[in-house]
């Protein structure tokens, strides 16, 4: 009799956590989100159509607190950019609006809450991208079929002797390292295939998005200046460039005017 209890206990405690599984709302998929098209990703990676997920820290979808990055990147705001680049850039026909929004269905953690840092999140990416490509005129490095940038130090990741790692992409991807690196999170052959970056365009801003939140996301806080001793601080900062840094710095403020947010402090490095 006190086994047969016990199996009557159990079963009703799996039908119990069944049902409250079922009665959880909009709990699609969890962290990543992949939510449906009239669903909101909340700040905690769950998709719903309640306030609690379409409020304060949604991370994409239809928000209401206007911090969803599709409401930030108009097509007025990322046109604005590349409208800046001479007619006869290559990246004229490459970067897309787009594209940069199809990237993002990997990176779903681009945006860090409330709808002001989201925004300055948004101008310091696009501020460095714009100094990085000449307003996104550029795919790849000016020059940079001169130099491999292979570091051959790097056993873990030989390079391809056929191929050279310069930079190319939003954010210029370098290197041999990061190539395998970007590749292997986002799904292509960086080592053997690093051309990729310039002929696959949402490729291309997924590995801008890659960089950014492998590097520079979590340094946000710190304010703009951090962003820019993260992607090329060794080069730039600390007097080694201020022409470089007020260039990205100027943007950056001139992103954040547009979205009508405040840049903060510490905007140099």
């Amino acid at each position: 009799m006190a086994g047969l209890s016990l199996k009557k206990n159990l079963l009703t405690l799996v039908l119990v956590v069944i049902l409250a599984g079922a009665l959880v709302p909009g709990n699609v998929k969890g962290q990543n989100c992949g939510c449906q098209a009239k669903e909101c990703c909340s700040q905690h990676g769950y998709c719903c159509t309640s306030n609690d997920y379409c409020g304060p820290g949604c991370q994409e979808g239809p928000c209401t607190s206007g911090s969803s990055v599709v409401d930030i990147v108009t097509d007025d705001f990322f046109n604005g950019i590349l409208n800046q680049a001479n007619e006869d850039c290559s990246g004229k026909s490459f970067y897309s609006r787009a594209a940069f929004l199809s990237s993002l269905s990997s990176y779903y953690q681009f945006r860090s809450g409330s709808a002001d840092e989201s925004k300055r999140e948004v101008a310091a990416f696009f501020a460095n991208v714009a100094h990085e490509t000449e307003s996104l005129c550029y795919i790849e490095e000016i020059n940079g079929g001169s130099q491999d940038y292979c570091d051959e130090t790097n056993t873990q990741y030989p390079c391809n002797p056929d191929k050279k790692y310069f930079g190319r992409g939003p954010l210029q991807l370098t290197r041999n390292y990061n190539y395998v690196a970007a590749g292997n999170s986002i799904g292509f052959d960086g080592l053997n295939c690093p051309e990729t970056v310039a002929t696959d365009p949402v490729i291309s801003f997924k590995t801008a998005l890659w960089f950014w939140m492998t590097n520079v996301h979590q340094v946000l806080n710190q304010g703009f200046g951090a962003t820019i001793r993260a992607i090329n601080g060794a080069i730039e900062c600390n007097g080694g460039n201020p022409g470089a840094v007020q260039s990205r710095i100027q943007y950056y403020t001139q992103y954040c005017n547009q979205l009508g947010v405040a840049p903060g402090d510490n905007l140099s490095c």
